[in-house]
């Protein structure tokens, strides 16, 4: 069947998928295209957007000749008194300040006047590298740019502002055109985010990135601020013409655009992930892929069918087997041919019959003598507890206790009804509680208040199941024992959750406690097979090996104890909620 199935596939899934990877190619690639010749139109653009900022601000330094004073400043001799300097330099650079740094051009990092061995400053932020003494540039009137605008970089000058900001700054020759003197030179720091609003605009993508370099290369301006100053690494592996490439990383395939910058050279990249672009095909992508698997689920239907004749018998063989090998017998092959399938079938429901009834006979068997068992142990430890209460009750009649008499017969009754109900191997915590309470409210009676006992319980025990009988055992030897002394007796019960499958009765009392040697034996009788080698006499070991039949081996009785101190037994019992009863065991608990 596997095999027709292969076959059949082979013919249909693999033409489809040629064809699906070939339109999704095309597809692909005249995306790329269009992209390709789209993207250097609006670098053009944003070269264009990008002269014109340039060019605005290299109109800045005129604002100058509008105020007569700085200009009349300018014009005067730096050998003067100081106090004539400190009130020329107060008039200029709050001129600066005002006309620049506070004038509506947020870019504008500093302003900067050097003019016959006078500096006049004006910035947002601290800066140094930038002084009197400086020879990153030919500052002063020996200046002579023949009225253009130098642009300058940041690794062009010693100029550094406080945190690093990336910046470009613009320097001016300053002319007296009425005297023809050089007054200085103007310095302007405009910060590169000025680019940032018209490149921005052309980063559609989150996974895209915009940049622009000088003519060697070093990053003037790049969407990730970090790369700015550095030099682009293959820059000279670019082309040097105009347009969009791609690159031949198999790892990172991207799309490349660039424009160069006539006036200033300055070249603007674009790049893309190719993996990018396809973004807008998926829904094409995924149309492609649901009718893909569409014709894949209807082919291996198909093939289904037409192996069905040829494989069902023998894969219904197989699975029933499968079964039987997890140990579901209740199993049965129909097949009524007369070839060697239905001949195989036939042999394999028979055998799967008697096997089935085999293991049903043994099961009933295993059963029943585990039944008698529990319920020779539950007998042993009845008798026992019976006497001490008749002789009890008896003593009350002879004094005359009226009152006693009828609490205890009472008592003796409702106690009397628990322990004839054999058919309930699970009873409530609950219940099992107000049994022993019960008991040594009987016990107490009998021996005249020198037994104390308090009950505990962190939970609500009427929602959880434990076997009958199990703590009378246990707290009739913490009476034995208990009351060999001359003090009271005291024990204490509780009942709590140890884990989230397991919950604990502990019962303590304060008696002779038990010699290590005896405390040893008896641990070590708790650790043998729950069926071999038991006392009928030894409660304690009777409790634990119903514990260990029910639940395992896991289960049972944990004893503790110190000489003079007493001894501390501990119940150790699974979890069991109502609706878990009838797997355990066998039925629901009678009302």
């Amino acid at each position: 069947m596997t095999k027709l199935m292969i076959t059949y596939i082979i013919l249909t899934v693999i033409p489809i998928s040629l064809l699906g990877y070939t339109l999704y190619t095309q597809y692909t690639k005249s995306i790329e295209e269009q992209v390709g010749e789209y993207i250097p139109k609006l670098l053009e653009q944003a070269n264009q957007n990008i002269d014109n900022q340039l060019n605005e601000i290299k109109q800045l330094p005129d604002f100058l000749y509008n105020s007569s004073q700085v200009i009349e400043v300018l014009r005067k001799d730096s050998y003067q008194s100081k106090s004539n300097l400190l009130k020329d330099k107060f008039s200029v650079d709050s001129y600066l300040s005002r006309t620049y740094i506070n004038g509506g051009y947020s870019e504008i990092l500093g302003v900067f006047i050097h003019s016959k061995n006078r500096m006049f400053s004006s910035t947002k932020v601290p800066y140094r590298g930038l002084g009197l003494d400086s020879n990153s540039l030919p500052y002063g009137q020996n200046l002579d740019l023949k009225g253009q605008t130098n642009i300058t970089l940041p690794n062009q000058t010693s100029l550094q502002f406080e945190g690093n900001p990336p910046f470009i700054l613009f320097v001016r020759q300053l002319r007296d055109y009425e005297n023809q003197e050089n007054l200085g030179a103007i310095l302007i720091a405009v910060d590169i985010s000025l680019f940032d609003k018209t490149l921005n605009s052309l980063k559609q993508e989150e996974n895209s990135n915009i940049w622009i370099t000088d003519e060697q290369g070093r990053i003037i301006f790049h969407t990730d601020p970090e790369l700015v100053g550095s030099f682009d690494e293959k820059f000279d592996n670019y082309p040097k013409i105009n347009g969009s490439f791609r690159t031949t990383n198999l790892n990172n395939n991207q799309l490349i655009s660039t424009e160069t910058s006539p006036s200033t050279k300055w070249r603007i990249f674009h790049s893309i992930g190719i993996s990018d672009l396809t973004k807008e095909t998926t829904a094409t992508r995924n149309g492609t892929i649901i009718v893909f698997i569409i014709v894949v689920i209807l082919s291996v239907i198909i093939s289904i069918i037409l192996a069905w004749n040829v494989s069902n018998p023998l894969k219904k063989l197989t699975k029933l087997m499968n079964q039987v090998e997890k140990g579901n017998f209740n199993v049965d092959l129909p097949i009524n041919s007369n070839d060697e399938v239905g001949t195989l079938a036939k042999s394999f429901n028979s055998m799967i019959q008697e096997i089935d009834q085999l293991i049903k006979k043994n099961y009933r068997i295993e059963l029943r003598q585990k039944d008698a068992e529990l319920y020779a142990l539950q007998s042993q430890i009845n008798p026992h507890f019976m006497y001490n209460t008749l002789e009890t009750i008896g003593y009350a009649v002879e004094d005359e206790e009226k009152d006693t008499v009828v609490k205890m017969v009472t008592i003796l009754g409702r106690m009397l009804r628990y322990s004839l109900n054999n058919k309930d191997k699970l009873v409530p915590i609950s219940k099992e509680l107000k049994h022993i309470k019960d008991y040594l409210t009987v016990q107490k009676f009998r021996f005249e208040g020198r037994i104390d006992f308090d009950i505990q319980e962190e939970m609500d025990s009427n929602n959880y199941y434990s076997p009958k009988f199990i703590l009378q055992p246990i707290v009739e030897n913490s009476i034995k024992y208990g009351m060999e002394q001359l003090h009271t007796c005291k024990i204490e019960i509780s009942i709590y959750k140890e884990t989230e499958n397991k919950l604990c009765i502990r019962i303590k009392d304060n008696g002779p406690g038990i010699e290590k040697d005896t405390l040893a034996a008896l641990k070590e009788s708790l650790t043998k097979d729950a069926m071999v080698g038991r006392d009928s006499s030894f409660g304690l070991i009777n409790v634990h090996a119903r514990i260990a039949m029910t639940f395992g081996e896991s289960f049972g009785l944990d004893i503790s104890s110190e000489e003079i101190k007493g001894t501390e037994v501990i119940v150790k019992l699974p979890v069991i909620k109502g609706h878990e009863i009838t797997n355990i065991s066998g039925g629901e608990e009678s009302a």
